[in-house]
């Protein structure tokens, strides 16, 4: 009841759809689909009777196992040809005689509008009922409130008498600057009482609530049924991750990766505006994001407060899965996510969070205490999308290009350390730089190098593949990027720029790279040295290549994402039988 007033929902279901047979009582997202509705209507606040009307026997039982009453409809208002005015009509006379009363309210609700929501018929119900002004202060009072949605377009007519088409527009616009136009959904359609007939529905004065493009599906064929599967059994994935020039952007990077392939899904990030770094990448990258807040983590408490903060944004997103990209997670942190019924994933985690994360994928670092989900090596490597359809490198004799790209930030710059050994090579030809967003010195060394013909300097590569396809030698660090090489076969020599970086076991003999090991500690003359000995040597660049290529880099996101639907559904198993 809303405001005194008796409200009933009529769902009208007859057994003798053409388009998919039966289809008011076949499996949608494993219940049937009548019961999508039904549970959308019982949970509303304001209804107070729900009622299916059918001419069929299983219809009315199925309805029945999910808790709607059911009002028998004559066969002859089961007939293709017959409109619902009539249908609604004698399902309320029914009712009312059944109850004895009258309702205030009579709403069609169709079966075939699964994905309505709940506060859309709620909202529905309040436009009908609350009085509105206008823009220039006058009431209005509506009679009947029907669902639409926006559908703007381009369209066309057609004259029949001069035998063309003609344009429905006045002016060629792209499609958000067109006047609104609305279509009728089917999924809701209230009126008052008195406006129930058996001729109509409507009302004086219509109003027109307007619903989501995917509220608006409206089951008629095998392709709106295999959108709305789609569309349910789509999950909310929250991925908190950053990148500064103390961490990278390695972790943001492979997080857009992740988001670039869950087409199927709703995602969104979490970014701390203390570190705006990861901010500015994923606005670039037009994700949407939310952020909190840790400027002010200046003592013990504070720091807390700062955590709380992301379980809570955590928390009011609501996701169904949480994602960590973010390197040491706490304890606390994951077990406040676990305790609040999130799924979550964790990626390179080398904190106490592992112990409460359901999954955890590390590509680069070995754990030294063993678990069982707890998933490693180069078979769980996400590449960039880029590198999927970029062609293996065919090795050269001569060496034409050398590519140096130190990360994001490369904060101990060894492009200039590696840079300035080259220069002092036997090597004479071109020689590429791309600095990543973090980089601190960009002004510096472009200012330096802006004599030298040979030295090109980029910033912000959106191509990265390309021009590390079109190398012929790379140096880098021990992270992330050596996967992207590898998928190529470029010869690599790597430079780690932490203590961490010795702990990433891919970049080794084995898998075609020479890893100089600790960068601050190799001199100019070493890095000189591996240079000219691999200038030199075709037969060992083409190893090095060969051994690259031979390793399975394209298959690393199927690899995660069939573990994590295998361990959410173990895990949503678990949590109904507790």
């Amino acid at each position: 009841m809303y405001k005194n007033n008796k409200i009933l929902v009529v769902i009208p279901a007859r057994g003798g759809s053409k388009g998919i047979p039966r289809k008011n009582i076949r499996l949608l997202g494993g219940k049937p689909l009548i019961a999508h509705t039904i549970e959308i209507t019982k949970a509303s606040e304001y209804v107070d009777e729900l009622v299916v009307t059918t001419d069929d026997n299983e219809i009315a039982f199925v309805a029945g196992k999910f808790g709607a009453k059911t009002i028998k409809r004559d066969g002859k208002l089961a007939e293709d040809s017959i409109p619902l005015d009539p249908v609604i009509y004698d399902a309320t006379i029914k009712q009312e005689e059944k109850e004895g009363e009258k309702y205030d309210v009579v709403i069609t609700v169709q079966p075939t509008s699964p994905l309505l929501k709940t506060k859309t018929l709620d909202l529905a119900i309040e436009k009908l009922l609350d009085i509105e002004e206008d823009n220039d202060g006058n009431e209005i009072s509506y009679d009947t409130i029907i669902s639409v949605v926006d559908d703007r377009h381009l369209s066309w007519g057609w004259d029949e008498e001069n035998n063309k088409y003609y344009p429905l527009y006045k002016a060629r616009l792209n499609r958000q600057y067109l006047p609104k136009s609305y279509k009728e959904t089917g999924s809701i359609f209230a009126s008052k009482r008195k406006f129930i007939c058996e001729n109509s529905r409507l009302g004086d004065n219509i109003g027109l609530i307007e619903v989501s493009k995917q509220e608006s599906i409206d089951i008629d064929n095998y392709e709106d049924w295999w959108v709305a599967e789609r569309i349910l059994k789509k999950k909310k994935v929250l991925i908190k991750t950053d990148a500064s020039h103390d961490i990278g952007t390695g972790h943001v990077y492979r997080s857009l990766s992740i988001a670039s392939k869950l087409i199927n899904h709703e995602v969104i990030f979490l970014l701390d505006e203390a570190k705006p770094l990861g901010i500015e990448i994923v606005k670039n990258n037009n994700y949407p994001y939310i952020t909190h807040n840790t400027h002010q983590a200046e003592s013990e408490e504070a720091n807390q407060e700062a955590k709380d903060e992301v379980v809570e944004k955590i928390e009011a997103y609501g996701p169904d899965i949480v994602i960590n990209d973010i390197l040491n997670t706490k304890s606390k942190y994951t077990k406040a996510l676990r305790d609040r019924g999130y799924f979550i994933v964790n990626f390179e985690d080398l904190g106490g969070g592992i112990k409460y994360a359901h999954l955890i994928f590390d590509a680069l670092y070995e754990h030294k205490i063993p678990l069982q989900n707890l998933y490693s090596g180069h078979n769980f490597y996400i590449l960039k999308d880029e590198f999927y359809y970029q062609s293996p490198k065919e090795i050269t004799e001569d060496v034409n290009r050398i590519l140096l790209t130190f990360g994001g930030s490369d904060p101990n710059n060894f492009t200039e350390k590696v840079l300035e050994s080259i220069l002092k090579s036997s090597y004479e030809n071109e020689i590429e730089i791309i600095l990543g967003l973090g980089y601190s010195n960009k002004k510096e060394i472009q200012e330096k190098y802006k004599d030298n013909d040979r030295i090109t300097i980029y910033e912000n590569v959106k191509n990265m593949s390309e021009h590390m396809h079109s190398a012929d030698l790379i140096f880098t660090s021990a992270g992330r990027t050596m996967y992207e090489i590898a998928s190529l076969g470029v010869p690599c020599v790597c430079l780690c720029q932490n203590e961490r970086e010795l702990s990433h076991i891919f970049g080794n003999v084995e898998n075609g790279f020479i890893n100089l090991g600790l960068g601050v500690n190799i001199t100019e003359e070493q890095i000189l040295e591996t240079l000219e000995s691999l200038l030199d040597n075709y037969e060992l660049r083409c190893e090095m290549s060969r051994r690259m290529k031979s390793i399975d880099l394209k298959h690393g996101f199927e690899n995660i994402a069939r573990l994590i639907k295998k361990g959410y559904k173990e895990w949503q198993i678990d949590k109904a039988g507790k």
